[in-house]
């Protein structure tokens, strides 16, 4: 059976959903939800969030220039949705969600203290693209909970519990289907 043709629009799924913190002062903090992210660059390390420019953050970004990428978990899932749908002109979301502003090694705006990875950026450009404009960031450093780290010393996302959005839903990760280049790896013959 053919596949069925939609319009064209945004079905690069999942993503993850992620809040992103700034401000320079307690005063101007704010977390807004953003699900387009992603890693754009590894030498530099770069990433990048969309947002439209209505977004109360949009301008606080722009101005201070500099954001902290926070992964979220299933523990902060209900906060991710109501930072999403609710403004930070009209709301203390860090208070109003029971969430902690820690500040940042390098940056001013604070990091989430409740996110497993707390991702540093700077702004390197803002490329209008249409319905949103994308910030290009150079990330400055990157902050990881020690809970979550394991005896080899790599991130355990099983552990966080980490989760992703999926045209309009909230999805925590499935199980681990192999590594990376697990499908050209020779396979170990047993001797007996």
């Amino acid at each position: 059976m053919a596949k069925e043709n939609w319009k064209p629009g945004t079905m690069v799924y999942p993503l993850p959903a992620v809040l992103v913190s700034c401000g320079a002062s307690r005063e101007e903090y704010n977390l807004i939800t953003v699900a387009w992210t992603g890693t754009v660059c590894t030498e530099p390390p770069m990433c990048y969030i969309s947002m439209r420019k209505d977004r109360h953050s949009y301008g606080i970004i722009s101005r201070t220039g500099e954001c902290v990428i926070n992964l979220t978990t299933e523990a902060l899932a209900r906060a991710t949705d109501w930072c999403g749908v609710n403004s930070g002109r009209d709301h203390d979301k860090f208070a109003e969600c029971g969430l902690t502003p820690e500040p940042s090694a390098v940056v001013s705006a604070p990091s989430l203290a409740e996110s497993p990875v707390s991702i540093e950026c700077r702004v390197n450009r803002i490329i209008p693209l249409g319905s949103h404009d994308m910030f290009l960031l150079d990330v400055v450093n990157v902050a990881a909970d020690p809970k979550y780290i394991d005896k080899s010393g790599r991130f355990d996302m099983r552990a966080a519990g980490l989760i992703s959005y999926c045209h309009g839903e909230y999805f925590s990760l499935g199980k681990v289907l192999g590594f990376f280049g697990w499908s050209v790896s020779k396979r170990k013959i047993s001797r007996r």
